[in-house]
């Protein structure tokens, strides 16, 4: 599958996209149609007509497990497990048995590369004079700076070495011809442009919308730095990538894309760029960010402008990123032989929570794989906020199940670690300020150390209105809020009544422990690891800081966290006011859900 036109057929046939005829609003009013669509498990949406648009708008093209299975097939995993097998074989076997035994991949290896065309659909049409307001680009929720691309390919290349990156970068339109580049830390289109400003240079880039379904993986696919995503994008797609060169514009174009904004990120130049609300499913703030300057735009006669929403999960981008992980995980077994198995939790907005599994062949051989995780040079994994490590031989999406395991094994004086003064990822706010943060490291290796309590029994903690159990070991405690008592946790890690537990999560609302959704994304959006774990006791032994239990963790909302993403309510009647004129043959779920919480009923 070479472009999203091929896709579309697909998900026509399958009757797994809806068009809708009347004319919607880019303003919010598209955004939460899609939002209810998804939260009820619904098709992609084709938005014929976008007011003050040139150009149709698709949405939700991989919300469900079945379109992502639709856009990638069976194909992409299976060559990827065989390369990895064949990376494993051969310091052992010969060169001529392995490829021998493997001989069926060697036409799909000839097929992987790039091939340069003539002409594509890309360039079918170039604007000289760029107006970018004349593309479908959304504003999704009340608080956003402005209308963005929330599906972009982001193309640059290294001024030093040539070498390519492709990411998902936020682009925010401030004029007809000018955007604004959410480069966050450790990502690699930043990394080009910290050496092009070196040289007091500006970078070019190409700004792709749209393509390949493989070319949206691959841009968010967490590859280590300097390895080429376009390979990638070409071993998905099973074909090569077919790339165009244009004479007005330095960068090659991907000749399937439907949309190409070429232009130039000046050196220096840094302009408001913000807010957005995020995957987190809390507004990323204003910050100052790099340019755009647009000199071109390309686009297909037809070009259709894909998009998506982000915001509490699930969203499409849980499903992206549980298959992106599940397809990764032989290379990943490839590069950490002894890591079994790795799981960054989306409901958590990935940074905030993973969980490894290892075989652990000497004592305390598990805080290297942490570090070995943690100091990863590429990829995202060194972003991470809290890292579990567990030696478990079972799969690690069920976190109800990983915790309550490492707590049966964890001895917390000596494998609860607390790292101050980090980078952290630019979209979590919890830190003491922007990129500045904490991390945690929990280990629970080896035999059962001791039984967990199941129950809570006796008085409630001083303070306290409700508690609720999570799992073994592991309860959450409602108090009062951070405003009414900011020292409230402190003290609830002293109370003689949460003897025999291990961590305790202060939370807002302690139903959430019904769930792992809600309460994964309750918990570690809410809290740093510095500034609010508290334990009964702590003392200083070989300069190790010694936690007695019960852990507290204060995931309680705080001043200065930014505010949840919750709908515009005068947007949310007139959704409803118009769903049966945007579906007027029924058949689609459209109820109101001010809070953005409905999703959560899809998931564990």
């Amino acid at each position: 599958m070479n472009n999203l036109r091929q896709f579309l057929d697909l998900l026509r046939r399958e009757r797994e996209i809806v068009e809708i005829d009347v004319s919607v609003s880019s303003d919010q009013e598209l955004a939460e149609i899609h939002r209810r669509v998804v939260a009820s498990g619904g098709p992609a949406l084709l938005f014929k007509n976008v007011e003050n648009a040139d150009f149709p708008c698709v949405t939700n093209l991989f919300g469900s497990t079945k379109r992502v299975d639709m856009a990638f097939g069976s194909r992409p995993e299976r060559f990827i497990k065989q390369v990895a097998d064949i990376a494993q074989e051969l310091p052992s076997v010969s060169p001529q048995k392995v490829f021998w035994r493997n001989k069926n991949i060697i036409p799909e290896l000839l097929r992987v590369g790039m091939k340069n065309v003539s002409q594509g659909p890309v360039t079918e049409i170039m604007q000289s004079q760029p107006d970018l307001t004349r593309i479908p680009m959304l504003k999704t929720w009340p608080e956003d700076g402005g209308h963005f691309v929330t599906l972009p390919l982001v193309y640059t290349e290294d001024p030093d070495t040539g070498h390519h990156n492709l990411g998902m970068y936020r682009m925010q339109r401030h004029s007809a011809r000018t955007m604004g580049v959410h480069w966050q830390i450790q990502k690699g289109g930043g990394f080009h442009h910290y050496s092009a400003e070196k040289r007091n240079q500006s970078l070019p880039l190409a700004l792709f919308v749209g393509g390949p379904p493989a070319l949206i993986l691959s841009a968010i696919a967490p590859l280590p730095e300097g390895l080429p995503e376009l390979m990638l994008a070409s071993l998905l797609q099973g074909e090569r990538l077919r790339r165009v060169r244009h004479p007005d514009v330095s960068l090659p174009l991907i000749a399937e894309a439907e949309f190409a904004i070429c232009g130039e990120v000046p050196a220096l130049i840094r302009q408001p760029e913000g807010p957005f609300g995020d995957h987190y499913g809390y507004y990323s703030l204003r910050h100052d960010y790099p340019i755009l300057n647009v000199s071109r735009i390309f686009h297909r006669k037809d070009a259709i402008f894909p998009a998506t929403v982000v915001g509490k999960p699930p969203q499409e981008d849980l499903y992206l990123g549980g298959y992106i992980q599940e397809l990764m995980a032989p290379l990943s077994k490839l590069i950490m032989p002894a890591i079994r198995a790795i799981w960054s939790y989306g409901e958590t907005g990935y940074h905030s929570l993973t969980a490894i599994a290892v075989e652990e062949r000497y004592p305390r051989e598990a805080m290297k794989f942490a570090f070995q995780i943690l100091g990863q040079d590429g990829g995202q994994l060194n972003l991470t906020k809290f890292l579990l490590v567990i030696d478990a031989p079972f799969s690690l999406g069920d976190f109800r199940k990983v915790l309550e395991y490492a707590l049966e094994r964890t001895q917390l004086q000596t494998d609860l670690f607390i790292i101050a003064n980090l980078a952290m990822d630019s979209l979590d706010y919890t830190g003491p300020e922007i990129n500045k943060g904490s991390k945690g490291i929990l280990i629970g290796v080896g035999d059962p150390v001791r039984e967990l309590p199941r129950k809570y029994e006796g008085e409630l903690p001083t303070g306290a209105i409700s508690v609720g159990i999570f799992c073994g070991g592991c309860l959450a405690v409602q108090g009062p809020s951070y405003r009414e008592n900011d020292s409230y946790a402190e003290r609830l890690a002293r109370d003689p009544k949460l003897e025999g537990w291990l961590i305790v999560f202060l939370v807002d609302d302690v139903s959430i422990v019904e769930k792992n959704i809600t309460f994964l994304w309750s918990t570690f959006t809410r809290f740093e690891p510095a500034g609010d774990v508290y334990s009964k006791e702590t003392s200083l032994r070989r300069h190790h800081l010694c936690y007695d239990p019960p852990i507290v963790l204060d995931c309680r909302m705080k001043p200065g966290y930014p505010a949840e993403v919750v709908v515009d309510e005068a947007i949310m009647k007139q959704v409803t006011t118009r769903w049966e004129k945007y579906f007027p043959y029924g058949g689609i779920d459209g109820s109101e859900d001010l809070m953005g919480y409905r999703g959560f009923e899809r998931l564990d």
